[in-house]
Order: structure tokens, then C-alpha cells, then sequence
């Protein structure tokens, strides 16, 4: 019998190094600058077998967060609507996230980050790639302006989850989500519209 060169053939085993590489690629190169032939090349598989397990880039580092949620669902639902409410609906859609059985992962995966290195690189990707820019993208935002009224969005959404998940400041911590959304909304629209300055 002739031993088969080459990469080996796909498996449970091979799905484990694929995502492991994956983590390891997009935490040290990103999300833009890495790439499945590299990914693969790194998990030692072709790159084919990285497209049959998980179809594209975006869905392959949705795998390898162990993303609870897939913004590319969500955000465009969240933004279908007039723009002025935009900034409500978005924290309407965060808080709906962090207060549905998916918030347990994302709460997990963020205590994680506040506390590793390694875990902040990953999440920071996956916010500023998967959500942050695929909403201003959504919105229409002067592509100059963007990266900063997306940063200022995040403080916005990040504080609020810190404040009520994480430390569980009352009155914040138990109040109504709609409440919070039509209380905060407007700072969060106020960072997508208002000239920046």
C-alpha cells in the first residue's frame, strides 16, 4: 500500500485545526489581512476543505469566535427603518442580543476579553469588522468619518453592556430595555449625524 502525500483528508480532527488557526491568524493578522489559503496552509489542509466546513471568511471567523449571533442578519434588520432612529434601534438590538440566551456566550466571551490579551484582539476584530463597520456601512456614513463615528458608537453600546451586564448597576441593570433604548439611542444617533468636532 502507498502512502498518500499531501494534506490530509477532512475530519473532526481537521475542523479542530482549522478553527484553531483561524483564531491564532485572525488575532495576530485580522480580520482583512488574513486569508483562508493562509488559514489553511496553517491547519496544514487545502484550502477547499476550509470552504466545505465553513464557506467563506466571514462565516469561518463567525466559527471561530464562537459567535452567538451573526450581525449580517442583525444589524440590517436593526437599520431598516427611517435613519433618524437609527441610533434607538441599534441599542434596541444590542440589548435584545445581551438579554437573550446569546447574551450568556457574548457576556462570556467579553468578561474573557477585559481580562486577556489574546481574547480583546479576537472580540475587537469581531466588533469593529462584523458590526461596527457593517452598520455605518449600512447608514451611509462619509467613508472619512466613519472609522471614528463607529469607535464613538462603540462607547456608547460597550458602556451600556459593561454598566448592565457586567457590574449591574441599578437602576441600569434591571431597567426597561425600552427605556434604556429610547434614552441612549439618541447619543448613539448623535455620533452618526451630527458633524463631528
Amino acid at each position: 500500500m502507498v502512502k498518500r502525500s499531501g494534506r490530509r483528508p477532512g475530519n473532526q480532527d481537521t475542523k479542530s485545526s482549522i478553527l484553531e488557526a483561524a483564531r491564532q491568524t485572525f488575532a495576530e493578522k485580522g480580520f482583512d489581512k488574513a486569508s483562508i489559503r493562509g488559514i489553511a496552509g496553517d491547519a496544514g489542509v487545502d484550502p477547499a476543505l476550509v470552504h466545505h466546513y465553513f464557506g467563506t471568511k466571514e462565516k469561518l471567523f463567525l466559527a471561530a469566535m464562537n459567535a452567538p449571533i451573526n450581525p449580517g442578519e442583525l444589524i440590517p434588520q436593526a437599520l431598516a427603518g427611517p435613519r433618524a432612529e437609527a441610533g434607538v434601534r441599534l441599542i434596541r438590538m444590542a440589548l435584545s442580543v445581551w438579554d437573550s440566551p446569546a447574551g450568556t456566550a457574548a457576556l462570556a466571551m467579553f468578561r474573557s476579553a477585559l481580562s486577556n490579551e489574546w481574547t480583546a484582539r479576537l472580540l475587537r476584530e469581531f466588533v469593529v469588522t462584523q458590526i461596527l463597520r457593517r452598520a455605518v456601512s449600512e447608514l451611509i456614513v462619509d467613508p472619512d468619518e466613519a472609522p471614528l463615528r463607529s469607535a464613538l458608537v462603540a462607547t456608547q453600546i460597550a458602556g451600556l453592556m459593561v454598566v448592565r451586564y457586567v457590574l449591574r448597576i441599578e437602576p441600569v441593570a434591571s431597567a426597561d430595555p425600552e427605556l434604556l433604548a429610547t434614552m441612549i439611542g439618541p447619543n448613539v444617533q448623535r455620533f452618526l449625524d451630527e458633524p463631528l468636532g
